[in-house]
């Protein structure tokens, strides 16, 4: 038993890696149609847009977006050439420097944001196939039964004072 839930898993796991990527790589590619913007310039432009004054410091928005520091100064660097980005000093300190929406940026955001939703919407519809949904649905449900079934044993915990 154990060995086929193991072989399942890993099953599982590669299906969902081989969905991913495909997924990804479609994404992107009506992105960049969409829009000329890659996902990376999206999403810095959708983490600034939703922070107040729409600026970050540097070293945040690499933690953000789980970026290397070498990897976010090239990503803002070209963005900051094609004008969706500003790079200013700190303002409250002056050491460092923050990453700034500019007005066209957040024009290019705005434009790529429904083409972006609707790709989303429509790659998850069709990218898996029925043979991967059924195995995912099989998987997901054996899931299910194990975590309900943990449910059941588990002694329900109260609050002192709540008998």
């Amino acid at each position: 038993m154990t060995e086929s839930l193991d072989r399942d898993r890993l099953a599982a796991w590669r299906t969902y890696i081989e969905a991913s990527q495909r997924l990804f790589t479609r994404l992107e590619d009506d992105l960049r149609t969409a829009s000329d913007l890659s996902f990376a310039d999206y999403h810095v432009l959708v983490l600034l847009s939703e922070v107040p004054g729409q600026r970050l410091r540097m070293g945040e928005l690499a933690d953000r977006l789980v970026f290397s520091p070498s990897r976010l100064t090239y990503q803002v660097s070209s963005m900051q050439r094609r004008g969706l980005v500003a790079r200013q000093p700190c303002p409250q300190d002056g050491r460092g420097s923050e990453a700034v929406l500019t007005a066209a940026g957040l024009l290019a955001l705005r434009e790529a944001a429904p083409h972006h939703l609707h790709s989303v919407r429509t790659q998850l519809m069709d990218d898996l196939d029925d043979a991967e949904v059924a195995f995912l649905t099989r998987i997901f449900g054996r899931l299910g039964r194990r975590l309900r079934g943990a449910a059941g044993d588990a002694t329900l915990v109260t609050a002192p004072g709540d008998n």
